[in-house]
């Protein structure tokens, strides 16, 4: 009886382990200061909590940036700011987007992000991000999304697109 009432507690107990550690139970916004500006479009990113992205370097610096589509700008081209002593994109130790419907941060690596929606960010047309592909479409569906990509899908062409360079 005791053997079995130990394998149910430590089922349990890898079980919240595995789930506090993908962020599933206790997720939380990203939390930026009040005096913070985004990196590419230097406006005060609190303002707009269902658009952050923040990007943490190697030295544990935060880089917060107003939208995914900013974030994307500065992962092709963080060459441009030698302060944050990114030398390749292995240095950004971890790269967060606030899932669009819960407000809540998610790896940028792991998340759905919709293009061509209705919906703009403070800086124009962007990628709406989302932790699961049920809501990226449901989001799709509900707002004219034209396609969902992944992160790896997401090319620096599109990112010129969306910013009316191309």
């Amino acid at each position: 009886m005791i053997f079995k009432f130990n394998q149910q507690k430590l089922r349990t107990k890898t079980i919240v382990s595995a789930l506090l550690l993908s962020g599933f139970l206790f997720a939380d916004p990203i939390m930026v200061d009040k005096k913070e500006l985004g990196l590419i479009r230097n406006l005060k990113v609190y303002q707009y909590p269902q658009w952050i992205a923040k990007v943490t370097n190697s030295h544990y610096k935060n880089i917060y940036f107003s939208s995914p589509k900013s974030m994307f700008e500065f992962y092709y081209s963080f060459k441009k700011w030698p302060e944050f002593n990114i030398k390749s994109v292995d240095d950004m130790m971890s790269i967060q987007v606030t899932d669009y419907k819960t407000y809540d941060a998610i790896d940028a690596r792991r998340a759905y992000y919709v293009y061509g929606s209705n919906i703009t960010s403070i800086s124009g047309d962007d990628l709406v991000s989302f932790k699961n592909e049920y809501d990226a479409k449901e989001y799709a569906k509900n707002n004219n999304g034209k396609r969902i990509f992944r992160f790896s899908q997401v090319k620096y062409q599109l990112i010129q697109l969306l910013n009316g360079s191309i």
